[in-house]
């Protein structure tokens, strides 16, 4: 017979991402509505072995659906990473009376909801990260804002690099994943996308061979888009600038993409995957990821989501070269 849960515990983990705080907000009046207590827990699991454990009602998540970042705050915990930082963390949720919990963050938050899972916490994980790099599902909270947001300032870097007639390299976030940098890229016609998935595609010559031979037909700027996983964006305008003889320029767009009002994509998503996580936990599921597959909200073991893969869309990427024409 499922746990029946009382009390839901709700963090967010590892980085930010615009659209965290509609989720909260969903598990909240969610968990609420079911007829369940609520306690929120800041700083993440690191919060959650400090205790930094509040009560949490309707009204504390009113007018936070259109913020971004995390009412709750977020942490990396190197403690939460051992045995023992586990055990603490499973036995202060019990002493709370949190029996079951809802984990909002990427794929090394859901090792720790996994964690917590094993040692009877009813957990469920839900994908918050800008990344986009979680394969069970086809969309994670904060990714629609965060490459909107690259996309218009890539726009304006754009705008000045034609009226200088210089080549810019523009990196975006995505640690090592590029859905942000093909996407972004994409939508703003860059001329080339360099992802560390296609790392071995990367050819500096033969970019250095389009700039001039577009140059010479009377092509005035040239956008690189550099994903995060390559880096070296300033060496990189350094090496082009001086086999090409063009003014070039990197520029690093950070955590800018973080930030700002979510987009309604991630508003609404949000929303429904927290909700969602809470009625998983009503009805007594553990060691859940929420996911959105193919149209429909769903949810799949832990230990699935976590031995996926995921590879950038290979259709576009190479739609995406001959787009750049």
């Amino acid at each position: 017979m499922a746990k029946k849960i009382q009390t839901i515990g709700i963090l967010t983990s590892g980085g930010d991402a615009p659209g965290m705080n509609a989720a909260i907000r969903a598990v909240v009046r969610t968990a609420i509505a079911n007829g369940k207590k609520v306690k929120g827990i800041k700083r993440g699991f690191d919060g959650l072995l400090d205790e930094d454990i509040v009560d949490m009602y309707d009204y504390s998540v009113s007018d936070i659906i259109q913020r971004g970042g995390t009412i709750l705050y977020t942490a990396r915990s190197e403690e939460f990473k051992t045995k023992e930082g586990q055990d603490k963390g499973a036995e202060i949720c019990r002493k709370h009376g949190i029996d079951g919990l809802v984990v909002i963050g990427g794929d090394g938050s859901f090792r720790g909801g996994q964690q917590l899972a094993r040692r009877g916490i009813n957990t469920i994980c839900v994908p918050g990260t800008i990344d986009l790099d979680i394969d069970c599902t086809d969309y994670t909270i904060g990714f629609d804002t965060a490459v909107n947001t690259a996309m218009e300032a890539i726009d304006k870097v754009r705008d000045t690099s034609t009226s200088h007639e210089r080549v810019s390299i523009i990196e975006v976030m995505g640690r090592n994943a590029g859905f942000i940098a093909l996407w972004s890229g994409i939508a703003t016609g860059a001329e080339d996308i360099l992802m560390a998935e296609r790392k071995y595609d990367i050819d500096e010559e033969q970019i250095v061979e389009e700039i001039i031979k577009k140059r010479k037909i009377g092509k005035k700027h040239h956008i690189v888009i550099n994903a995060e996983g390559i880096g070296h964006s300033y060496e990189m305008a350094e090496r082009i600038e001086a086999a090409t003889g063009i003014e070039t320029r990197a520029t690093i767009i950070g955590h800018i993409q973080r930030g700002g009002s979510p987009t309604c994509t991630d508003r609404v998503r949000g929303s429904a995957m927290g909700a969602l996580a809470a009625e998983l936990l009503t009805n007594g599921e553990t060691n859940r990821v929420v996911a959105l597959t193919k149209g429909e909200y769903t949810h799949y073991d832990i230990e699935e989501a976590l031995s996926m893969e995921k590879d950038i869309d290979q259709f576009l990427y190479e739609m995406s070269k001959k787009l750049s024409r």
